[in-house]
Protein backbone atom coordinates (compact mmCIF):
# COMPACT_ATOMS: atom_id res chain seq x y z
CA UNK A 1 0.00 0.00 0.00
CA UNK A 2 1.38 3.25 -0.83
CA UNK A 3 2.08 6.09 1.51
CA UNK A 4 -0.46 8.12 2.82
CA UNK A 5 1.51 10.47 3.99
CA UNK A 6 2.55 12.81 1.57
CA UNK A 7 4.82 16.32 1.67
CA UNK A 8 3.02 18.41 4.64
CA UNK A 9 0.73 20.67 3.29
CA UNK A 10 0.56 22.70 6.58
CA UNK A 11 2.46 22.18 10.08
CA UNK A 12 -1.25 20.69 11.24
CA UNK A 13 -4.82 21.40 10.80
CA UNK A 14 -6.44 22.75 14.05
CA UNK A 15 -9.93 22.61 12.90
CA UNK A 16 -9.66 18.49 12.00
CA UNK A 17 -7.11 18.23 15.22
CA UNK A 18 -10.36 19.82 18.14
CA UNK A 19 -12.72 17.46 15.75
CA UNK A 20 -10.42 14.46 15.97
CA UNK A 21 -10.04 15.03 19.73
CA UNK A 22 -13.94 15.44 19.97
CA UNK A 23 -14.68 12.22 18.36
CA UNK A 24 -11.63 10.22 20.29
CA UNK A 25 -13.28 11.63 23.82
CA UNK A 26 -16.78 10.51 22.54
CA UNK A 27 -15.78 7.23 21.64
CA UNK A 28 -14.01 6.74 25.00
CA UNK A 29 -17.59 8.16 26.81
CA UNK A 30 -19.37 5.52 24.69
CA UNK A 31 -17.20 2.62 25.70
CA UNK A 32 -17.14 3.74 29.11
CA UNK A 33 -21.10 3.97 29.66
CA UNK A 34 -21.40 0.77 27.33
CA UNK A 35 -20.34 -0.80 30.79
CA UNK A 36 -16.70 -1.92 30.77
CA UNK A 37 -13.35 -1.00 32.14
CA UNK A 38 -12.40 -3.28 29.50
CA UNK A 39 -13.91 -1.88 26.44
CA UNK A 40 -12.81 1.96 27.61
CA UNK A 41 -9.28 0.51 27.15
CA UNK A 42 -9.78 -1.12 23.77
CA UNK A 43 -10.99 2.11 22.48
CA UNK A 44 -7.86 3.94 23.64
CA UNK A 45 -6.16 0.98 22.06
CA UNK A 46 -7.11 1.11 19.20
CA UNK A 47 -7.01 5.50 18.63
CA UNK A 48 -3.03 4.52 19.56
CA UNK A 49 -3.11 2.37 16.77
CA UNK A 50 -4.98 4.40 14.50
CA UNK A 51 -1.86 7.25 15.18
CA UNK A 52 0.99 4.46 14.90
CA UNK A 53 -0.31 3.08 11.60
CA UNK A 54 -0.77 6.24 9.75
CA UNK A 55 2.41 8.45 10.87
CA UNK A 56 4.35 4.63 9.98
CA UNK A 57 2.23 3.63 7.15
CA UNK A 58 2.31 0.54 8.37
CA UNK A 59 0.75 -1.77 5.50
CA UNK A 60 1.03 -5.09 4.49
CA UNK A 61 -0.38 -4.50 0.61
CA UNK A 62 2.40 -2.33 -0.17
CA UNK A 63 4.98 -3.94 1.38
CA UNK A 64 4.72 -7.12 -0.19
CA UNK A 65 3.76 -5.30 -3.15
CA UNK A 66 7.41 -3.89 -3.11
CA UNK A 67 9.23 -7.04 -2.03
CA UNK A 68 7.76 -8.90 -5.18
CA UNK A 69 8.25 -6.16 -7.84
CA UNK A 70 11.01 -3.78 -6.90
CA UNK A 71 12.91 -5.92 -4.48
CA UNK A 72 12.51 -3.20 -1.85
CA UNK A 73 11.85 -5.17 1.60
CA UNK A 74 11.63 -2.44 4.27
CA UNK A 75 8.29 -3.07 4.65
CA UNK A 76 8.70 -6.77 4.99
CA UNK A 77 11.43 -7.04 7.37
CA UNK A 78 9.35 -4.43 9.68
CA UNK A 79 6.18 -7.18 9.61
CA UNK A 80 8.88 -9.69 10.46
CA UNK A 81 10.01 -7.94 13.48
CA UNK A 82 6.58 -7.57 14.73
CA UNK A 83 5.58 -10.46 15.08
CA UNK A 84 9.18 -11.57 16.37
CA UNK A 85 8.41 -8.93 19.23
CA UNK A 86 4.99 -10.03 20.05
CA UNK A 87 5.74 -13.72 19.89
CA UNK A 88 8.25 -12.97 22.26
CA UNK A 89 5.61 -11.86 25.07
CA UNK A 90 2.69 -13.29 23.74
CA UNK A 91 3.81 -16.85 23.92
CA UNK A 92 4.35 -17.01 27.82
CA UNK A 93 0.84 -15.39 28.45
CA UNK A 94 -1.05 -18.15 25.88
CA UNK A 95 -2.42 -20.31 28.41
CA UNK A 96 -1.76 -18.31 31.57
CA UNK A 97 -3.53 -16.65 33.78
CA UNK A 98 -2.17 -13.18 32.50
CA UNK A 99 -2.02 -10.05 34.56
CA UNK A 100 -5.73 -9.77 35.04
CA UNK A 101 -5.87 -13.50 36.11
CA UNK A 102 -7.52 -13.57 32.83
CA UNK A 103 -6.79 -16.56 31.33
CA UNK A 104 -5.84 -15.82 27.83
CA UNK A 105 -6.37 -17.70 24.62
CA UNK A 106 -4.47 -17.84 21.57
CA UNK A 107 -6.42 -17.76 18.30
CA UNK A 108 -5.86 -21.30 16.44
CA UNK A 109 -7.69 -22.54 13.93
CA UNK A 110 -8.00 -25.34 11.24
CA UNK A 111 -6.54 -25.10 8.13
CA UNK A 112 -8.01 -26.31 4.74
CA UNK A 113 -9.09 -26.11 1.44
CA UNK A 114 -11.68 -23.22 2.42
CA UNK A 115 -8.82 -21.35 4.70
CA UNK A 116 -6.26 -21.33 1.77
CA UNK A 117 -9.32 -20.11 -0.80
CA UNK A 118 -9.74 -16.82 1.62
CA UNK A 119 -6.68 -16.52 2.59
CA UNK A 120 -5.75 -16.09 -1.48
CA UNK A 121 -8.67 -14.22 -2.29
CA UNK A 122 -7.82 -11.91 0.84
CA UNK A 123 -4.55 -11.52 -1.18
CA UNK A 124 -5.60 -10.82 -4.24
CA UNK A 125 -8.45 -8.41 -2.94
CA UNK A 126 -6.10 -6.38 -0.77
CA UNK A 127 -3.89 -5.41 -4.39
CA UNK A 128 -7.52 -4.51 -5.85
CA UNK A 129 -9.22 -2.68 -2.78
CA UNK A 130 -5.18 -0.81 -1.59
CA UNK A 131 -4.74 -1.98 1.48
CA UNK A 132 -5.83 -4.66 4.26
CA UNK A 133 -7.74 -4.72 7.00
CA UNK A 134 -5.80 -2.30 9.27
CA UNK A 135 -4.36 -0.53 5.97
CA UNK A 136 -8.46 0.02 4.79
CA UNK A 137 -9.15 1.29 8.41
CA UNK A 138 -6.22 3.97 8.68
CA UNK A 139 -6.63 5.24 5.38
CA UNK A 140 -9.99 5.51 5.53
CA UNK A 141 -9.50 7.63 8.39
CA UNK A 142 -6.87 9.38 6.76
CA UNK A 143 -8.94 10.92 4.37
CA UNK A 144 -9.14 8.71 1.40
CA UNK A 145 -12.16 8.43 -0.28
CA UNK A 146 -11.59 5.72 -2.22
CA UNK A 147 -10.78 3.15 0.87
CA UNK A 148 -14.00 4.15 1.85
CA UNK A 149 -15.35 2.10 -1.01
CA UNK A 150 -13.34 -0.39 -0.30
CA UNK A 151 -14.90 -0.41 3.67
CA UNK A 152 -17.88 -0.46 2.37
CA UNK A 153 -17.24 -3.54 0.30
CA UNK A 154 -15.21 -5.26 3.13
CA UNK A 155 -18.52 -4.74 4.84
CA UNK A 156 -20.73 -6.45 2.61
CA UNK A 157 -18.30 -9.34 1.40
CA UNK A 158 -18.31 -10.35 5.21
CA UNK A 159 -21.83 -10.55 5.60
CA UNK A 160 -22.58 -12.40 2.88
CA UNK A 161 -19.84 -14.67 3.23
CA UNK A 162 -21.90 -15.75 6.33
CA UNK A 163 -25.00 -17.19 4.08
CA UNK A 164 -21.85 -19.41 3.11
CA UNK A 165 -19.96 -20.58 5.72
CA UNK A 166 -21.45 -24.07 6.74
CA UNK A 167 -21.21 -25.12 3.22
CA UNK A 168 -16.94 -23.58 3.30
CA UNK A 169 -15.96 -25.58 6.94
CA UNK A 170 -17.67 -28.76 5.54
CA UNK A 171 -14.73 -29.12 2.92
CA UNK A 172 -11.15 -30.76 4.08
CA UNK A 173 -8.62 -29.59 6.57
CA UNK A 174 -6.07 -29.61 8.91
CA UNK A 175 -7.01 -29.87 12.62
CA UNK A 176 -5.92 -26.66 14.26
CA UNK A 177 -2.28 -26.85 15.75
CA UNK A 178 -0.66 -25.24 17.97
CA UNK A 179 3.10 -25.23 18.27
CA UNK A 180 3.12 -23.36 21.68
CA UNK A 181 1.25 -26.47 23.03
CA UNK A 182 3.47 -29.12 21.23
CA UNK A 183 6.75 -27.31 21.90
CA UNK A 184 5.92 -24.87 24.49
CA UNK A 185 6.70 -21.21 24.53
CA UNK A 186 10.68 -20.99 24.26
CA UNK A 187 10.91 -24.21 21.75
CA UNK A 188 7.65 -22.27 19.66
CA UNK A 189 9.63 -19.24 20.13
CA UNK A 190 13.03 -20.66 18.62
CA UNK A 191 10.88 -22.15 15.61
CA UNK A 192 9.30 -18.89 14.52
CA UNK A 193 12.47 -17.05 14.89
CA UNK A 194 14.10 -19.25 12.84
CA UNK A 195 11.71 -19.28 10.02
CA UNK A 196 11.47 -15.40 10.07
CA UNK A 197 15.07 -14.91 10.72
CA UNK A 198 15.68 -16.87 7.09
CA UNK A 199 13.26 -14.73 5.03
CA UNK A 200 14.60 -11.16 7.42
CA UNK A 201 18.00 -12.39 6.08
CA UNK A 202 17.21 -13.40 2.53
CA UNK A 203 15.10 -10.02 2.50
CA UNK A 204 18.01 -7.91 3.42
CA UNK A 205 20.31 -9.84 1.11
CA UNK A 206 18.46 -9.47 -1.98
CA UNK A 207 18.02 -6.04 -1.65
CA UNK A 208 21.72 -5.15 -0.96
CA UNK A 209 22.30 -7.38 -4.34
CA UNK A 210 20.35 -5.46 -6.36
CA UNK A 211 20.39 -2.26 -5.26
CA UNK A 212 24.00 -1.79 -3.28
CA UNK A 213 22.34 -0.47 -0.20
CA UNK A 214 18.70 -0.70 2.21
CA UNK A 215 16.48 1.60 1.58
CA UNK A 216 16.82 4.50 4.81
CA UNK A 217 13.75 5.32 6.26
CA UNK A 218 12.56 9.29 6.87
CA UNK A 219 15.17 11.60 7.21
CA UNK A 220 13.38 13.85 9.28
CA UNK A 221 11.15 12.15 12.21
CA UNK A 222 8.82 13.94 13.87
CA UNK A 223 7.04 12.21 17.17
CA UNK A 224 3.83 14.21 17.17
CA UNK A 225 3.73 15.47 13.39
CA UNK A 226 5.13 12.49 11.46
CA UNK A 227 6.46 10.28 9.53
CA UNK A 228 7.84 7.77 11.78
CA UNK A 229 10.15 5.27 10.68
CA UNK A 230 9.59 1.49 10.27
CA UNK A 231 11.18 0.75 13.35
CA UNK A 232 8.94 2.89 15.09
CA UNK A 233 5.16 1.62 14.05
CA UNK A 234 6.89 -1.90 14.48
CA UNK A 235 7.32 -1.47 18.16
CA UNK A 236 4.17 0.85 18.47
CA UNK A 237 1.95 -1.95 16.91
CA UNK A 238 4.19 -4.68 18.96
CA UNK A 239 2.34 -2.54 22.00
CA UNK A 240 -1.06 -2.83 20.72
CA UNK A 241 -0.81 -6.37 20.11
CA UNK A 242 0.44 -6.86 23.42
CA UNK A 243 -1.65 -4.76 25.27
CA UNK A 244 -4.41 -6.01 23.45
CA UNK A 245 -4.13 -9.75 24.48
CA UNK A 246 -3.85 -8.44 27.86
CA UNK A 247 -6.96 -5.97 28.14
CA UNK A 248 -9.21 -8.68 26.00
CA UNK A 249 -7.74 -12.03 26.56
CA UNK A 250 -7.14 -12.78 23.06
CA UNK A 251 -4.73 -11.45 19.73
CA UNK A 252 -6.00 -7.90 18.10
CA UNK A 253 -8.84 -9.12 15.73
CA UNK A 254 -10.38 -6.26 13.24
CA UNK A 255 -12.90 -8.11 10.91
CA UNK A 256 -15.54 -9.76 12.64
CA UNK A 257 -17.01 -5.98 13.62
CA UNK A 258 -16.98 -5.59 10.22
CA UNK A 259 -19.54 -8.66 10.21
CA UNK A 260 -20.89 -7.23 12.95
CA UNK A 261 -21.84 -3.52 10.97
CA UNK A 262 -23.34 -5.77 7.77
CA UNK A 263 -25.50 -7.62 9.24
CA UNK A 264 -26.87 -4.77 11.32
CA UNK A 265 -27.00 -2.36 8.43
CA UNK A 266 -28.87 -5.36 6.38
CA UNK A 267 -31.42 -6.53 9.89
CA UNK A 268 -32.18 -2.43 10.02
CA UNK A 269 -33.16 -2.83 6.33
CA UNK A 270 -35.26 -5.66 7.05
CA UNK A 271 -33.10 -9.00 6.96
CA UNK A 272 -33.74 -11.61 9.24
CA UNK A 273 -30.51 -13.95 10.43
CA UNK A 274 -32.45 -15.63 13.30
CA UNK A 275 -32.54 -19.03 10.80
CA UNK A 276 -28.84 -18.37 8.97
CA UNK A 277 -27.01 -21.24 10.82
CA UNK A 278 -23.90 -18.47 11.73
CA UNK A 279 -26.11 -16.05 13.04
CA UNK A 280 -28.36 -17.75 15.26
CA UNK A 281 -26.11 -18.78 18.07
CA UNK A 282 -24.68 -15.21 17.84
CA UNK A 283 -27.96 -13.20 18.11
CA UNK A 284 -27.19 -11.79 21.26
CA UNK A 285 -24.23 -10.52 19.58
CA UNK A 286 -25.85 -8.80 16.65
CA UNK A 287 -28.78 -7.40 18.77
CA UNK A 288 -26.27 -5.60 21.55
CA UNK A 289 -24.95 -2.19 20.76
CA UNK A 290 -21.56 -1.74 18.70
CA UNK A 291 -20.49 0.44 21.57
CA UNK A 292 -20.63 -2.81 23.60
CA UNK A 293 -18.25 -4.70 20.89
CA UNK A 294 -14.35 -4.64 21.40
CA UNK A 295 -13.54 -5.54 18.00
CA UNK A 296 -15.67 -2.37 16.55
CA UNK A 297 -14.35 -0.13 19.28
CA UNK A 298 -10.62 -0.87 18.39
CA UNK A 299 -11.43 -0.20 14.78
CA UNK A 300 -13.77 2.90 15.51
CA UNK A 301 -10.15 4.27 17.24
CA UNK A 302 -8.13 3.45 14.56
CA UNK A 303 -10.31 5.53 12.14
CA UNK A 304 -10.31 8.56 14.82
CA UNK A 305 -6.32 8.12 15.46
CA UNK A 306 -5.45 7.96 11.97
CA UNK A 307 -7.90 10.98 11.29
CA UNK A 308 -6.03 12.72 14.13
CA UNK A 309 -2.79 11.84 12.66
CA UNK A 310 -3.54 13.02 9.31
CA UNK A 311 -4.72 15.98 10.70
CA UNK A 312 -1.32 17.01 12.56
CA UNK A 313 0.62 15.95 9.70
CA UNK A 314 -1.54 18.87 7.88
CA UNK A 315 -2.72 15.92 5.12
CA UNK A 316 -6.63 15.57 5.31
CA UNK A 317 -7.42 16.02 1.88
CA UNK A 318 -10.71 14.47 0.94
CA UNK A 319 -11.31 14.15 -2.56
CA UNK A 320 -14.31 12.83 -4.40
CA UNK A 321 -13.48 13.19 -7.59
CA UNK A 322 -12.70 9.23 -7.95
CA UNK A 323 -12.83 7.96 -11.03
CA UNK A 324 -15.64 5.24 -11.89
CA UNK A 325 -13.24 2.31 -13.09
CA UNK A 326 -10.95 2.84 -9.79
CA UNK A 327 -13.91 2.85 -7.65
CA UNK A 328 -15.18 -0.79 -9.00
CA UNK A 329 -11.89 -1.81 -8.36
CA UNK A 330 -11.95 -0.52 -4.58
CA UNK A 331 -15.49 -2.33 -4.21
CA UNK A 332 -14.03 -5.25 -5.48
CA UNK A 333 -11.08 -5.57 -3.58
CA UNK A 334 -13.31 -4.72 -0.54
CA UNK A 335 -15.93 -7.52 -1.31
CA UNK A 336 -13.17 -10.20 -2.01
CA UNK A 337 -11.42 -9.34 1.53
CA UNK A 338 -14.58 -9.13 3.37
CA UNK A 339 -15.37 -12.95 1.86
CA UNK A 340 -12.11 -13.92 2.51
CA UNK A 341 -11.28 -13.47 5.68
CA UNK A 342 -14.45 -14.94 6.99
CA UNK A 343 -13.46 -18.16 5.24
CA UNK A 344 -9.98 -17.86 6.58
CA UNK A 345 -10.59 -16.89 9.84
CA UNK A 346 -9.69 -13.51 9.68
CA UNK A 347 -7.72 -11.05 7.86
CA UNK A 348 -3.63 -9.98 7.77
CA UNK A 349 -3.99 -8.92 11.39
CA UNK A 350 -6.83 -11.65 13.05
CA UNK A 351 -5.68 -14.87 11.06
CA UNK A 352 -1.91 -14.13 10.01
CA UNK A 353 -0.61 -11.97 12.92
CA UNK A 354 -2.81 -13.42 15.71
CA UNK A 355 -2.42 -16.85 14.33
CA UNK A 356 1.33 -16.73 14.16
CA UNK A 357 1.79 -14.86 17.40
CA UNK A 358 -0.38 -17.78 19.09
CA UNK A 359 1.67 -20.42 17.27
CA UNK A 360 -0.85 -21.45 15.27
CA UNK A 361 -0.03 -23.18 11.62
CA UNK A 362 -3.11 -21.57 10.15
CA UNK A 363 -1.75 -18.30 10.45
CA UNK A 364 1.55 -19.90 8.61
CA UNK A 365 -0.73 -21.26 6.07
CA UNK A 366 -2.70 -17.82 5.66
CA UNK A 367 0.62 -15.68 5.16
CA UNK A 368 1.54 -18.44 2.18
CA UNK A 369 -1.53 -18.40 0.68
CA UNK A 370 -2.54 -14.77 0.96
CA UNK A 371 1.02 -13.58 -0.38
CA UNK A 372 0.57 -15.79 -3.69
CA UNK A 373 -3.16 -13.99 -3.87
CA UNK A 374 -1.41 -10.57 -3.49
CA UNK A 375 1.33 -11.55 -6.09
CA UNK A 376 -1.26 -12.48 -8.50
CA UNK A 377 -3.79 -9.51 -7.54
CA UNK A 378 -0.58 -6.80 -7.94
CA UNK A 379 0.40 -8.71 -11.74
CA UNK A 380 -2.82 -7.91 -13.10
CA UNK A 381 -3.02 -4.21 -11.85
CA UNK A 382 0.13 -3.91 -12.96
CA UNK A 383 -0.06 -5.62 -16.60
CA UNK A 384 -2.11 -2.72 -17.95
CA UNK A 385 -0.22 -0.12 -16.85
CA UNK A 386 3.05 -1.58 -18.28
CA UNK A 387 0.85 -2.28 -21.77
CA UNK A 388 -0.30 1.35 -21.01
CA UNK A 389 3.63 2.84 -21.03
CA UNK A 390 4.62 0.83 -23.91
CA UNK A 391 1.52 2.36 -26.15
CA UNK A 392 2.88 5.55 -25.26
CA UNK A 393 6.52 5.10 -26.40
Amino acid sequence: MSSPVAAQQSPYQPTGIVLSAAAAVSLLLLAYYAGSTRLLLAAAIGLFAGVALYHASFGFTGAWRQFVFEKRGAGLRAQILLVLLTSAVAFPLIGSEGMFRQPISGSVAPFGVAAALGAFMFGVGMQFGGGCASGTLFTAGGGNTRMVATLAGFIAGSVIATAHLPYWWSLPSFPAISVVQTYGPLGAFFVTAALLGSLYLYSRQRELKHYGSLERGPRHINLLHGPWPKSWGCIALAFVGIATLLVLSRPWGITSAFTLWGAKLAQAGGADFADWSYWSPRMAWLNQSVFADSTSLMNFGIMIGAFAAACLAGNFAPTLRIPLKDLLIAITGGLMMGYGARLAYGCNIGAYLGGVISGSLHGWGWLVFGFIGSTLGARILIRPAQENNRAKL
